[in-house]
């Protein structure tokens, strides 16, 4: 991405999403536009279906994914994994993203920087995929996606077809056990977005 750096954003996106996935994915893979990639063993791209109803975003691979280059492959994959479950959501309805490629340092919050740099990957995914509900784990993923606007937690909005909601990043429930009702109760208010 170095040489289009002055590139507008959205030509950018536009670029990349209609040359296809394997260009968008050899992109992301060759990325050395920030000091995270010199510190990753691989990015990571998405799991999931190429066509799903649901979107899953969060917010940068942790130990396990730069491992395996895999999305929430680690002890928060697993709790998005029963998430996945509760929501009844198929192989074929759903796929997930972060929002940063390449993993911070010690799994600290990836810098504003950082996401700016990702943000076109981000959104060059999320248009080709064309999800119809975008589920935001966490509020890093939100500051990627919505940049300076805010989201109630749960209270879904529609942006260009597409309903967007906010609900807790899945290590939420590894260290704060509470909040594990108060997802379900989440989901349940939203389950009509993808049933």
């Amino acid at each position: 991405m170095g040489k289009v750096q002055g590139t507008d954003i959205s030509t950018l996106v536009e670029e990349m999403a209609n040359a296809g996935f394997g260009h968008l994915e050899e992109s992301i893979l060759q990325c050395s536009d920030c000091a995270l990639r010199e510190g990753a063993t691989n990015p990571v791209i998405m799991k999931g279906s190429r066509t799903p109803r649901v979107l899953f975003i969060g917010e940068a691979p942790g130990k396990t994914e730069d491992m395996t280059g895999i999305p929430f492959s680690g002890r928060a994959g697993k709790k998005l994994d029963e998430m996945i479950g509760y929501m009844s959501l198929s192989d074929d309805d759903y796929a997930v993203i972060n929002a940063v490629k390449c993993r911070p340092p010690n799994n600290r919050k990836p810098l504003k920087g950082e996401i700016e740099i990702c943000r076109p990957f981000l959104m060059a995914q999320i248009k080709m995929l064309d999800p119809q509900v975008i589920i935001l784990l966490g509020n890093t993923a939100e500051e990627a996606f919505c940049r300076s606007k805010k989201l109630e937690w749960g209270i879904p909005k529609v942006s260009g077809g597409i309903s967007i909601v906010k609900i807790y990043h899945p290590a939420a429930m590894i260290y704060q056990r509470s909040r594990i009702e108060e997802q379900k109760a989440l989901i349940d208010k939203n389950r009509h977005l993808w049933e």
